[in-house]
């Protein structure tokens, strides 16, 4: 049967093209088109399925048979993830070496490889040796928080998987003595190799939550122009204390560090110091800087048995033990002189209030003022902070005094792992777990302070102290000049990556390991024999341990430090700026209900009663401008003239 096409079909969509033409319509012949009859099998064929396929609808929409054919897919699905997840774990045994570390490496810093031959820093080579006596781990604190969370990640992967608690492997080598500790420190976590797997895949799937964050341009106000603080991209405290690293970061060259003790320490004025620091000779000082596997150095607490007991600094034997207790995070202050306001941290989260130290060390001055102001009989815990008191300061100056816990925390906490100061005028506003990660254990560092606002060079630090006058003039030039003579030049750009040689000191974030542990002793020493301003000693040391070993700090800008620290004025500036207000704005005086008494007229030595001047009565109601006189002020006005008596 033949028949004939209405139109031709063009584009996808078959519209009908139509022609006009002397406004009538044409319908465009074609060549006729051969049309079958279809068969009758392939009709009731179709009309079969159709009846099936309305059938299937009918039964499904009935809820027993629609959960059955649910429970089928779920079924089906389940399985082939099943058989995924089996060819995933057997490809990932072959590799044994990338464990769930440089996992969380790769998420922490995509950037940074996590091959054999670049691993991260806190996982230990074959060959490296820990100094434990500095730097101790013991992860049982955290037992409830990690186990939690891998099963929550656990869970969110592949729903219903049993967690496997033998099946992990050590993340340091069996040959060392000190894997034992480390593997059953893991292994109280709860914390299974596919565990750990599935929980990196999760972790890898999402990208870092700071990773496009961007620093702000500086907002455009004129009328401030001082430092101010800017915005910092922190993680969730969870996901802070899970990236945690496990294990000690790897000491450059350095691997076991000791201390000088000498218990017939006297006065010698020649060597400089004090005997706190134990007089460090000039050759000391240039041996001291000469890096090599095994180091016995000056750091303090050069007298006494342990660091807290006869040396200067003297604690007492319950609060030593207390702090022996500290395993890993430790933040702490001092305020010596009764110098600065206590101020209590914000904003900490559950976890780091349980398992962080908080330590405050004070001296009985500062003591008694806490007990004065606050009531307190017992000052041994104030807020969050664990107050210890100091006696037999070694200094007189109380910035001196505060330059011990500032440098030296890792005597005094022998077995933390992680410490972060803060100076007693500063007030702590962000969880130290979430510092930690973002400066820090993000980009694998093992120290960090901030650079000064303005400042970059040491030159200028130290006539900006002159000009000050925070210290000795004499004092300071003797030190300026000394370090000029080893070579000491001002700050240039052919001094980078190295942004500044001018830290502000007020905040340090540290791992304690022996190289950062041998940093801030030289450090301490440069204070003890030269001035207290350790921002002018900073550089010296830095550049020469820098020049030795393959080891670097993390200088990040003073308004990333004010994100997470306020800054509060010292109590002497408070206290000089609340005397000026009362001397500028007198408090009003007291009103009483008494009627005014007449006053009594001054006699004067003659008998002439000298008369009181007469008071001025304020008027009860202001006048108000009416008219032309409203106009008085406005910049139009201009005097009225008389043009007839030019």
């Amino acid at each position: 049967m033949t028949g004939v096409s209405l139109g031709v079909r063009s584009g996808s969509y078959g519209s009908l093209q139509q022609q006009t033409q002397n406004g009538s319509l044409f319908l465009s012949q074609l060549q006729p088109v051969t049309v079958r009859k279809p068969a009758k099998m392939s009709l009731s064929g179709s009309r079969e399925k159709e009846r099936i396929w309305v059938r299937i609808c009918k039964f499904a929409g009935r809820r027993k048979v629609g959960m059955l054919l649910l429970l089928v897919v779920s079924v089906a699905v389940f399985s082939f993830i099943s058989l995924f997840s089996k060819d995933e774990d057997a490809s990932a045994s072959s590799n044994s070496g990338m464990g769930f570390t440089d996992h969380v490496l790769s998420f922490v810093n995509p950037s940074k490889p996590t091959s054999d031959m670049d691993r991260p820093a806190f996982i230990a080579p074959k060959e490296t040796n820990f100094d434990t006596s500095s730097s101790s781990v013991d992860e049982s604190k955290r037992l409830d928080f990690h186990k939690g969370f891998t099963d929550y990640a656990q869970n969110i992967v592949i729903p219903e998987r049993p967690l496997l608690n033998n099946d992990r492997p050590s993340l340091l080598p069996s040959k060392e003595p000190k894997v034992d500790t480390a593997t059953r420190s893991t292994e109280k976590f709860g914390i299974s190799h596919n565990s750990t797997q599935h929980s990196a895949m999760m972790l890898l799937s999402t990208p870092h939550p700071c990773e496009t964050f961007s620093l702000p341009p500086p907002p455009a106000d004129k009328k401030r122009t001082g430092p101010r603080p800017c915005p910092v991209c922190y993680v969730p405290v969870e996901q802070a204390v899970f990236v945690m690293p496990l294990s000690p970061s790897a000491s450059p060259i350095l691997k076991n560090l000791s201390y000088v003790l000498k218990d017939d320490l006297i006065a010698n004025e020649s060597n400089s110091g004090s005997v706190f620091g134990g007089h460090p000779s000039l050759q000391e000082r240039t041996e001291s800087f000469d890096i090599k596997e095994s180091m016995r150095v000056h750091c303090g607490f050069a007298k006494g048995e342990k660091p807290g007991q006869g040396t200067g600094f003297d604690i007492d034997e319950a609060d030593l033990l207390e702090m022996e207790k500290c395993h890993d995070v430790v933040v702490a202050s001092a305020i010596f002189g009764n110098y600065d306001i206590l101020q209590q941290p914000k904003n900490i989260s559950d976890f780091a209030k349980k398992n962080a130290c908080f330590y405050m060390f004070v001296d009985e001055e500062t003591e008694t003022y806490i007990k004065n102001s606050s009531g307190l009989v017992d000052v041994k815990r104030v807020g969050l902070w664990k107050v210890v008191v100091v006696r037999n300061l070694p200094y007189v100056d109380a910035r001196r005094n505060g330059k011990v816990p500032k440098l030296l925390l890792h005597r005094l906490f022998p077995n933390a792992r992680f410490s972060l100061w803060i100076d007693g005028k500063l007030e702590l506003v962000v969880d130290p777990y979430q510092v930690l990660e973002r400066f820090l254990w993000r980009k694998n560092y093992t120290f960090a302070i901030s650079r000064h606002y303005r400042r970059f060079d040491v030159f200028e630090e130290a006539e900006a102290n002159r000009a000050a006058g925070k210290y000795d003039n004499a004092s300071i030039d003797f030190q300026i000049e000394f370090y000029k003579k080893e070579g000491l030049t001002p700050y240039s750009s052919s001094k980078l990556p190295i942004t500044s040689d001018v830290p502000e000191g007020c905040v340090i974030i540290k791992e304690h390991i022996p190289i950062t542990n041998l940093f801030t002793c030289l450090w301490f020493n440069e204070v003890d024999r030269f001035t207290s301003r350790d921002q002018i000693s900073f550089s010296t040391v830095r550049d020469k341990l820098m020049s030795q070993v393959n080891w670097t700090i993390n200088m990040f800008l003073d308004c990333e430090r004010r994100n997470f620290v306020v800054q509060a004025y010292h109590r002497d500036l408070l206290e000089q700026r609340k005397a000026l207000i009362a001397s500028v704005f007198p408090p009003p005086a007291a009103v009483t209900n008494e009627p005014p008494s007449k006053t009594i007229p001054e006699t004067l030595p003659n008998g002439i009663a000298r008369a009181t001047p007469p008071s001025r009565k304020l008027p009860t109601k202001i006048p108000t401008r009416h008219g032309r006189d409203k106009r008085s002020s406005s910049r139009h006005h201009h005097p009225k003239i008389d043009r007839w008596k030019r």
